[in-house]
């Protein structure tokens, strides 16, 4: 008990230590005109910061969608997938085609929006070549037709059931402004923060490099003229900034963390939004690095992280901890090990598998892009709780696309690079979200499953849950995969946490989710106002 105190103590100082050195933005020289709403959209883990490309976002979708669209999106409560660019769809008796009929729409340049756009994106998503990080959870597509300007019908080898779920990540482009530029060459294209032109109710403007994007009302927009007639997204280089620049009146909106989010509890100037992240934080192990080869390693690393005293003094309680991929209890089963903290029991797992032999004191490297003095503090914790039964690990931060750009890379990536990540999947709520990271066909370049995971049986019971058609059923099979996750261990699953945004009272119809990547879901942008 004496060495969790020290840890926590520890993980106390950092906290101030990172809090002290957060510093703050300047902000944009921005001529007011008009009413205008102002937040830091994509602060903390839901946004990303300087991506425009929607085929390529791992997250950044609350900001996107306010200006993009897919063909159907998740209700602000994340319960049901409702209508965006699509306005009805129906799915044929062998789940293997899907009617899209679509909304009367114009894109931002005036061209109208037709099937021929539903075709040629869905066509650039399932392209890796178009650095697309859908393209492989879009496989079971076979053909998109488009019998006419109204009507789309997507074809599948296969039935899905997550795939409309991954249609709502796939945010419908404009074919005419796009057509010309070959695949591979999207990804670097200038147009996604230069030109963009998107059929949401805001347009594009223009990016000030690292500081802001601005976008204007679209007065033509099919539900209606935004009542806001500008939206500006700031950049802040930490939440403690972005809070800051809540506090000073500059903005009216921003993700904050738990500590963060309490301060404003009575304030009458803000709006504490706070709700489940549907996101299953996890240590993933690298299995192309034979240190992890043997089940009982991974076991002790479980049982040596005190994970309740972590979501008690990190996290506020304000999180479940997770023994699979999932924590809702119509996705768990009764029986799982529960890998209570036991650094006892972790010494001896260790010690039976020969990790002395296997690696001993030499550092691994865990890498993350999380990079909110939360998340040093958690992973500060953690650290000093493995040492404690002989793992030792070095922390290092990367911004997101360094990341990306080191576990998606090719072929047989150096292992040394990253033998263990600190990262996060979305876990709902549609529960085949964890596939893309854990399936064997997902091996990257087709897929997320970045840690390598190569089991079978794991891989089979994956398959299993997203080919059933009876809703009744599938709940069994998904549960299925919590329990062999929970026995194989191919990450340590950590927690499922809440996450918190808070809000000016002077905006009135705002609504945030903290939703997996930050989105999207319907959100209705065009009715947010703001007061002075």
């Amino acid at each position: 008990m004496k060495s969790n105190v020290s840890a926590r103590a520890r993980v106390r100082a950092a906290a101030i230590a990172a809090l002290m050195g957060a510093t703050l933005l300047a902000g944009p020289a921005l001529a007011q005109s008009g009413s205008t709403i102002t937040g830091g959209f994509d602060v903390g883990p839901g946004g990303l910061p300087g991506n425009f490309n929607p085929l390529a976002a791992t997250s950044g979708f609350t900001w996107l969608n306010t200006y993009y669209e897919p063909l159907v999106i998740y209700d602000a409560g994340l319960t049901k997938l409702e209508g965006a660019l699509a306005t009805e769809w129906t799915i044929s008796e062998d789940q293997r085609e899907i009617t899209f009929k679509l909304a009367e729409e114009t894109w931002h340049d005036g061209t109208p929006f037709t099937s021929a756009d539903v075709a040629f994106t869905i066509g650039l998503a399932k392209d890796a070549a178009s650095g697309s990080v859908l393209a492989a959870r879009l496989g079971a597509i076979d053909s998109v037709e488009t019998p006419d300007e109204r009507t789309a019908v997507v074809k599948l080898s296969a039935p899905d059931s997550g795939i409309l779920s991954t249609l709502s990540q796939v945010m419908i482009l404009p074919q005419h402004a796009l057509k010309d530029i070959a695949p591979a060459e999207l990804a670097a294209s200038t147009w996604w923060s230069t030109t963009p032109v998107g059929t949401g109710p805001f347009k594009f403007v223009k990016y000030a490099a690292d500081q802001y994007v601005e976008l204007a009302a679209d007065e033509d927009y099919r539900l209606g003229r935004p009542k806001t007639d500008r939206l500006i997204n700031r950049y802040f280089e930490n939440p403690a900034a972005a809070v800051s620049a809540l506090r000073a009146g500059e903005i009216d909106f921003t993700y904050v963390e738990p500590d963060d989010a309490k301060t404003f509890d009575g304030n009458d100037a803000f709006k504490v939004i706070e709700g489940p992240s549907y996101v299953v934080n996890y240590i993933g192990f690298n299995h192309q690095a034979k240190i992890w080869d043997d089940v009982r390693v991974r076991q002790a690393v479980m049982h040596a992280i005190d994970r309740q005293t972590i979501i008690d003094s990190l996290y506020g309680g304000a999180a479940d901890a997770a023994n699979c991929g999932y924590v809702g209890d119509r996705l768990v089963p009764q029986g799982i090990d529960q890998y209570e903290y036991d650094p006892a029991k972790a010494q001896a797992l260790l010690k039976e598998a020969g990790w002395d032999q296997i690696n001993g004191q030499k550092p691994i490297t865990w890498l993350t892009y999380y990079g909110t003095p939360q998340a040093a503090n958690v992973m500060a914790a953690i650290q000093a709780m493995l040492a404690q039964v002989g793992i030792n690990v070095v922390p290092r931060v990367v911004d997101t696309p360094t990341y990306n750009s080191i576990v998606y890379k090719e072929g047989t990536p150096d292992w040394n690079e990253f033998p263990m990540v600190y990262a996060g999947l979305q876990n709902g709520p549609n529960p085949a979200g964890i596939n893309v990271g854990l399936n064997e066909a997902q091996l990257p370049p087709d897929g997320a499953n970045i840690m390598r995971v190569q089991m079978p049986e794991l891989t089979a019971a994956l398959d299993g849950a997203l080919a059933e058609t009876d809703q009744t059923a599938a709940e069994g099979r998904w549960q299925e995969v919590c329990k062999v996750m929970n026995a194989q261990l191919p990450w340590a699953t950590m927690w499922v946490a809440n996450r918190y945004g808070v809000a000016s009272t002077k905006l009135a119809d705002f609504v945030w989710t903290p939703a997996p990547a930050g989105g999207p879901f319907a959100a209705h942008p065009e009715k947010w106002s703001r007061t002075e």
